[in-house]
């Protein structure tokens, strides 16, 4: 069944209400944070822990987990979470899943993770048309980490591992899934499509023999590279810390590390971005293009930065699910 978008979206306005009681709350138990009770639109099927042991390279003083809701709309829920010490995925299941899955990273600069417009509103579009959608809660690195740059890295090939681990479960291909990012989730979807292979942490059990490879990625309006003439300055920040060395800017820049194998990329940006310059994604279409790595590539002229569903309607650019749909077919994710 398809769902008219602009029919899905007004649904997504009536969510916000279920939260409109408490704007900015502390996450003392995690599913709710997971699992909003938002009346009439489908919710996470379930939740996956990462870690079973915990997540490895606690801060001495672990940060608390918060969720914020940003916005001064009470008809529009738009959650941000931070302080997360329980990485997890928040599953979404279709009625008739069509085999393949999707690792959802939405953005947040790094300082928290915008669950609502770039994970569980892209998880609502995707369930109609098949695809298992899983939602990703990856550490932020400025929170007092070990290894803080590779934080969210570790997370991201951990879920890929157990979502192709547990294929059977959700009626899934375990070649057939993909990942999709949005700006700081963009980097992450682009570091995982470039680092894959990287040993970022130390395997834990079964899951961590299987590859973290997508079968295909999506940077949507991506933080790419450090490089501070085109960098998110606060996504570059806290992932790097203070005065890091050009050695370190370059080895958190997926487009320099690029393998011969990486897989096919779906790129997406709008050139009036002014939050993350449509450099970022020029300067990883090219590096794509040079490793001979397919690459279709999307270039708006308007549609801002954060534009995910929500704020593309009655743009130019609220097409562009369609069209990554469209793509995917012809890279066999379905």
């Amino acid at each position: 069944m398809t769902i008219n978008r602009r029919s899905f979206m007004a649904a997504s306005l009536v969510s916000g209400l279920a939260l409109s009681a408490t704007r900015t709350y502390a996450q003392t138990r995690p599913p709710q944070a997971d699992s909003p009770r938002a009346p009439g639109l489908p919710q996470p099927s379930e939740t996956i822990d990462l870690w079973p042991a915990g997540a490895p390279g606690m801060p001495a003083r672990a940060p608390q987990e918060t969720v914020t809701e940003r916005s001064s709309d009470e008809l529009v829920t738009d959650r941000a979470v931070l302080g997360i010490t329980r990485p997890r995925m928040a599953v979404f299941r279709p009625d008739r899943p069509n085999g393949a899955a999707v690792l959802l990273t939405p953005g947040g600069g790094y300082k928290h993770v915008v669950v609502d417009k770039e994970g569980y509103e892209m998880a609502r579009w995707l369930t109609p048309r098949g695809f298992t959608a899983f939602v990703l809660f990856y550490r932020l690195p400025g929170e007092g980490w070990a290894n803080r740059s590779d934080v969210a890295l570790a997370d991201a090939q951990r879920a890929m591992r157990l979502v192709r681990l547990r294929a059977s479960a959700f009626a899934i291909d375990p070649e057939r899934v993909a990942a999709m990012g949005f700006s700081a989730g963009g980097h992450v979807c682009a570091d995982l499509a470039a680092r894959f292979a990287a040993r970022v942490y130390a395997p834990v059990d079964e899951a961590d023999t299987l590859s973290a490879k997508p079968i295909c990625a999506a940077p949507v309006y991506p933080v790419v590279s450090m490089d501070p003439v085109i960098a998110h300055a606060g996504s570059r920040d806290l992932l790097l810390g203070p005065a890091p060395t050009p050695a370190l800017e370059a080895a958190h820049s997926p487009d320099h590390n690029v393998p011969a194998d990486a897989p096919p990329h779906f790129l997406l940006h709008a050139e009036d971005d002014d939050v993350v310059p449509s450099e970022n994604t020029l300067r990883l279409r090219a590096a794509l293009k040079a490793r001979g790595i397919p690459v279709e590539t999307h270039l708006f002229a308007q549609g801002g930065h954060g534009f995910g569903l929500r704020k593309a309607i009655g743009k130019p650019v609220e097409v562009w699910p369609d069209l990554w749909r469209a793509w995917a077919r012809t890279v066999g994710l379905g």
